[in-house]
């Protein structure tokens, strides 16, 4: 049974994805969950991006001790030393350096010869071998470059010091066939490549990148990259949790297996979705909403006679609790600690005190409180904005609406000196009615780009979690608001993606002055 390594992209690749925009607290609780869920590598970022980026792949070397933190590094030694100064304390300090090799890359985005190509990239890697004991080097858009060229290349840079080679399939060109066939021939052709490691990594333009992953396996790829929910840039990345479900029920098949903790799976999914506004469609593989369910009365009839007629995959495998503890008001703090723990979250006693507190407010408004109830709030504790750091706080709502009258929304807020503003304004609706007169007390000009809304949990009484994302003064930012109220959640969300930018300012200007 060989084992699989598994390179989880979800801090850099996935944050990749239109609209989302992690800050670093957000991030560290993201990589704490991938190191419990048994992720070899977590690549934290790419350091040279920008001084948010360096500071968080920083915190996240600090922070993670079980799993191997990297950074992702363009082909110059600019980059390679920011990842080094942001990696260089952590207990294995990997480098992920990148170069295009295949023909249009090369010759419409590099403009570099294919010798020149070749001399970038041993450069690059010898020079990386000087600080990282662990080099991982990637072929950008492998699966359309010349064969030839690149055992050629590979040769080159196995030679120079390389670790570990990558081949991505780039822009989800490739089918599984010509994928498996590409790890096959270099496998064979590649001079050293038995002292490596082969590494793929799969977009899903096509559809294909699960099966691509899967057959680069089959045909001697020793690690594989991607994201939880299978997040990504365009159409995305290959899904870690349906690589490691498929080698692990078809375990007779691949002969091959993952340290990861399956019981964490669900829970993951779960925190990516919440963190980044991506929810998680209810027919995806594995993780989905309706993965588990069967409506069909031919279905039915054979799941209650035996399971394994139409299910190959346990909730229980995937950490899904089929013996729901449902608490409510009169639940105390020992039975939400129990389940806050169940559920995967580690707070400080400050912190569960006020999520304890959240929790018996809201559950004096709902008869019951339900999992995803208490895993939003623990999530919010988790990764809200320090009280001290918010530069507005919202102090009170009240919207007027009928079907006959304009909409008008009277807003309180706390703002940056400590003043309480009162505002009022109209919109076309309620909501607009409530963006229209927040975006009047901030002293810079804003913008809303994008809004989504859904509810946590069912029933009336459910909370609703709203997202939106923002242009305030120039600059882009998401926010997060829940509450039993859409409108109040609204505002809230509206309000907490002005204050990242403002906290996010305060870092900068912090890391700043410690240099």
């Amino acid at each position: 049974m060989r084992n699989i390594d598994i390179f989880d992209t979800t801090l850099r690749d996935g944050e990749q994805s239109a609209g989302v925009n992690l800050n670093t607290i957000e991030k560290v609780e993201l990589a704490k969950q991938l190191e419990r869920l048994g992720a070899n590598i977590i690549e934290a970022g790419f350091p040279a991006a920008s001084k948010g980026d360096f500071e968080a792949v920083k915190k996240i070397g600090e922070t993670v001790k079980n799993s191997s933190v990297t950074g992702l590094a363009r082909a110059n030694l600019k980059d390679i030393d920011a990842v080094w100064g942001s990696l260089k304390g952590t207990a294995e300090p990997r480098l992920h350096v990148f170069l295009a090799t295949s023909p249009i890359h090369m010759t419409y985005k590099l403009k570099m010869t294919p010798d020149e190509v070749i001399e970038k990239a041993v450069e690059t890697v010898k020079y990386a071998k000087k600080f990282f004991p662990v080099v991982q080097w990637s072929a950008e858009d492998a699966s359309r470059t010349d064969k030839a060229f690149l055992v050629k290349i590979m040769n080159e840079v196995i030679k120079a010091g390389a670790d570990v080679i990558n081949l991505p399939d780039t822009v989800g060109y490739s089918t599984p066939q010509e994928y498996g066939e590409l790890f096959r021939y270099v496998k064979e052709n590649v001079y050293g490549v038995e002292n490596i490691k082969l590494s793929a990594h799969c977009h899903d333009d096509l559809g294909m990148a699960t099966a691509n992953s899967l057959a680069a396996i089959e045909n001697g790829a020793d690690q594989v990259e991607g994201t939880i929910n299978g997040i990504g840039e365009r159409a995305g990345n290959a899904a870690l949790e349906e690589i490691a479900v498929a080698l692990h029920i078809r375990e007779d098949f691949y002969k091959a297996k993952t340290r990861l903790k399956l019981d964490e799976t669900k829970k993951t999914s779960n925190l990516v979705s919440k963190l980044t506004g991506m929810k998680v469609p209810a027919n995806k593989a594995v993780v989905g909403e309706n993965a588990f369910a069967h409506e069909s009365g031919i279905h039915q009839d054979g799941v209650l006679k035996e399971k394994t007629t139409y299910e190959i995959i346990t909730p229980e495998l995937i950490g899904v609790s089929t013996n729901r503890l449902v608490l409510g008001k009169h639940s105390g703090r020992h039975a939400f600690n129990n389940k806050a723990i169940e559920l995967g979250f580690e707070l400080s006693d400050q912190k569960l005190k006020e999520a304890f507190q959240t929790f018996k407010d809201l559950a004096d408004k709902k008869k019951e409180v339900v999992d995803e109830d208490i895993f939003s709030i623990l999530t919010n504790k988790q990764t809200e904005i320090k009280a001290v750091d918010e530069a507005y706080k919202l102090q009170s709502l009240q919207v007027q609406y009928g079907m006959n009258n304009i909409p008008t929304a009277t807003i309180s807020v706390t703002m940056e000196d400590g003043e309480v503003t009162h505002i009022a304004s109209t919109g076309s609706g309620s909501v607009e009615a409530i963006y229209n007169t927040i975006e009047k007390m901030l002293p810079s000009q804003s913008k809303l780009l994008d809004y989504k809304i859904h509810s946590v949990g069912g029933g009336r009484d459910a909370l609703a979690e709203v997202y939106v994302r923002i242009d305030y003064n120039g600059n882009v930012s998401n926010g997060r608001g829940t509450a039993q109220d859409v409108l109040e959640a609204s505002a809230r969300a509206y309000l907490n993606a002005v204050n990242r930018l403002s906290a996010d300012k305060l870092e900068k200007q912090k890391a700043e002055a410690s240099l």
